[in-house]
């Protein structure tokens, strides 16, 4: 029995195409509060919930994720459009990768779009 190369290449194409995913338009192009990422990423990734009751993110995940250096702190309790970009990265790597590999993965990204705070500035959650 022999696999028709171009009916696999066919099968999975299709198959990505029913991936359920954040596209970044769908994104606000404005500062969020807490609630409204989690209300945000609850419903837009719902469809990839294994139990209907299981939480896409919950507060206490933004803030061990930015505790632990994955996602920068908020600006003035607001979280930007880049923040909900690394918080999507992160919600799709946690299912393949450890912390520690996620963190090492989005370095670059966070060092690179997200400026560096001043020791004295005002980065409280």
């Amino acid at each position: 029995m022999t696999i028709d190369e171009k009916d696999l290449l066919n099968s999975i194409l299709a198959s990505l195409n029913r991936i359920d995913y954040i596209k970044p338009e769908d994104i606000p192009n404005i500062d969020l509060y807490m609630d409204q990422v989690t209300t945000f990423m609850n419903k837009e990734l719902a469809e990839t919930r294994r139990y209907p009751d299981d939480k896409i993110l919950t507060k206490t995940m933004i803030n061990n994720y930015t505790k632990n250096n994955l996602l920068p702190a908020p600006d003035r309790k607001k979280y930007t459009k880049e923040h909900l970009l690394t918080l999507i990265f992160i919600y799709y790597f946690k299912g393949i990768l450890s912390i520690h590999d996620i963190q090492h993965l989005l370095n670059p990204i966070t060092d690179r779009y997200f400026p560096k705070r001043e020791s004295g500035s005002d980065c409280h959650l």
